[in-house]
């Protein structure tokens, strides 16, 4: 039985329950990603340079304020990133790099730390610093007035240089409950030096939503000269909860990853609390636009990352709002949203019977707008459109970060569309052989022929690679430009193989995702079968025929 303060009706404004007192406005409120630096923390989970700069821009798109794009001291592809990020003009998000205080007993005029940050050219600096004592003691090796001193110091040193500064307060919750005056005090050392915000940090994950609330409060009642951050790791399963409560104390800056990823059990999913802060909280913290882009966004960056979507994830997982059976589907059949805690095309996804899907040709339709296609489909092909995509996606096909693909599979059921070129016949050759030098050592060695015919030109060519799928793109490369020479500037930008069954063993299907590019476009495609080979083939013939179809020459004659 609940009394009246209890209810969970929604209010006018579509959130539901009681507002805090202390819960900010919403222009107030900052989206911070750490994906790029964090978020890399996570086992298995690895981004090239140009993955990096895809997802940034992707970011950007969905209306984060702050993307942490790395530690530029740490190693060489960070510091490139910082470099080519800087080609990028980003529309709302403002680059960040991330940094530690100076060296203890050091001076911050020669710290190459705080050197590496500022060469990186971002507007907005973050810097982490110790707010435990056990860990200024224990780990750094120092008192507690250096660690304060640490981090006054390289907080002024860098406001100086006229960057933003936030401070990350590391081990924040962990050091409050050892001696909350020294974790205070961490905080106001940064605070008086100069820095926009204070990030409290739930390092070790181990907070509780409780603990969370009552550390922000007396936060907000001794910092009172800049903003506060909150940066939850999801090790007891609470950081979108802790991050949520923090909001409802007076945080304003909410540091995330995309789809929690991140070390150890990963940190605060940034994919769960954007649509909680808007809709659950009623802060319009995004437009609804870029709401609408989220499972767009999640689906993008795990393709990208080369990892299995998990379909139970909140909002977006192809599960959210999915229904099996029995009284859920007779109810949504007669009144959709009657199992939905909110309507799921806000947040990009759709609802679904999971015996038969519901009827979805406007999401075509939408994605062909959303890639600046221009087609005319009638409802009967957008509907054999939508068919096809099943059917392949059945076949283990994705398109959501194959964009490339689902157009040609668009334009390919087209009346009149013809194929640029048809590979009629390939036979690939594989040896292992040893080295001329003697040694033991052996390498192994592909030839590729292949039979292409481009319009009216038969071509029958050969080329080598270090392995099948190379030896073919070679072949497929030399006999395209006979015809199209231009088609010479079209590379291979990343290459990812993924087993869609691994419970099938070595007859297991894979699907294998592209990206290429030339020297003024990127675009991705996919293939899949349960011959690597033949995955690759079609996602590479998908590539160039992409590329031939938008910026290739007419074949003469």
């Amino acid at each position: 039985m609940t009394s009246p303060t209890d209810s969970t009706t929604d209010s006018p404004d579509g959130t539901r329950g009681p507002k805090s007192p202390f819960l900010p406005k919403a222009e107030d409120i900052r989206l911070y990603d750490t994906t790029l630096r964090d978020g890399l923390g996570m086992e298995g989970l690895s981004l090239s340079l140009q993955d990096k700069l895809l997802i940034l821009e992707k970011l950007d798109e969905l209306g984060v304020h702050y993307i942490e794009g790395g530690y530029p001291g740490s190693n060489p592809k960070d510091a490139e990133f910082f470099e080519r990020a800087k080609e990028i003009e980003l529309k709302h998000a403002t680059l960040v790099a991330f940094g530690s205080t100076r060296r203890a007993g050091g001076d911050v005029e020669s710290d190459e730390a705080l050197r590496s940050v500022l060469n990186a050219g971002t507007p907005a600096i973050t810097l982490v610093g110790k707010s435990s004592k056990k860990q200024v003691l224990d780990v750094l090796g120092t008192t507690e007035e250096e660690n304060l001193s640490m981090i006054g110091d390289s907080v002024k040193y860098l406001r100086e240089q006229g960057r933003e500064v936030i401070f990350d307060a590391e081990h924040f919750f962990d050091g409050y409950l050892e001696d909350s005056e020294y974790a205070l005090a961490s905080l106001r050392a940064a605070e008086r030096a100069g820095a926009s915000t204070v990030t409290l940090c739930d390092t070790n994950g181990g907070a509780v939503p409780a603990e969370i609330r009552a550390a922000v409060a007396a936060v907000r009642e001794s910092v009172v000269g800049c903003k506060i951050g909150i940066h939850c790791h999801n090790d007891t399963d609470q950081a979108v909860a802790s991050t949520l409560i923090a909001v409802e104390e007076g945080a304003t800056q909410v540091q995330a990853c995309l789809n929690g990823w991140g070390e150890r059990t990963g940190n605060a999913n940034i994919i769960s609390v954007i649509p909680n802060l808007k809709l659950k909280l009623g802060l319009d913290v995004v437009s609804d636009e870029q709401l609408a882009r989220l499972t767009e966004t999640a689906l993008f960056a795990t393709e990208l990352a080369n990892l299995i979507p998990d379909p139970q994830q909140p909002y977006v997982g192809s599960g959210a709002f999915a229904h099996k059976a029995g009284l859920h589907v007779a109810a949504i059949t007669r009144s959709p949203g009657s199992y939905t805690h909110i309507d799921p095309s806000r947040v990009g996804n759709q609802e679904r019977v999971l015996v038969s899907e519901l009827s979805g040709r406007r999401n075509v339709l939408a994605k062909l707008r959303e890639q600046g296609v221009e087609l005319d489909l009638s409802d009967a092909q957008a509907s054999e459109a939508l068919e096809q995509v099943k059917a392949q996606e059945a076949r283990g096909y994705q398109f959501e970060s194959a964009e490339a693909s689902f157009e040609l599979l668009v334009r390919r059921l087209q009346e009149g569309y013809e194929r640029p070129f048809n590979l009629e016949d390939f036979l690939i050759v594989q040896r292992r052989r040893h080295l001329e030098n003697g040694s033991d050592h052996t390498e192994m060695q592909s030839e590729a022929m292949v039979k292409l015919r481009i319009g009216e030109h038969l071509s029958q060519v050969a080329a080598d690679g270090n392995g099948p799928v190379s030896a073919l793109d070679a072949a497929v490369r030399k006999a395209l430009i006979e015809v199209h020479p231009e088609i010479e500037q079209v590379h291979l930008v990343d290459y990812k193989v993924r087993i869609i069954d691994s419970g099938a063993g070595a007859d297991a299907a894979v699907r294998v995702l592209i990206e290429s590019g030339d020297r003024l476009h990127l675009w991705r495609t996919v293939g899949a079968s349960t011959d690597v080979v033949e995955a690759s083939w079609l996602a590479l013939q998908d590539s160039y025929e992409f590329w031939l179809l938008h910026w290739g020459e007419p074949a003469a004659g």
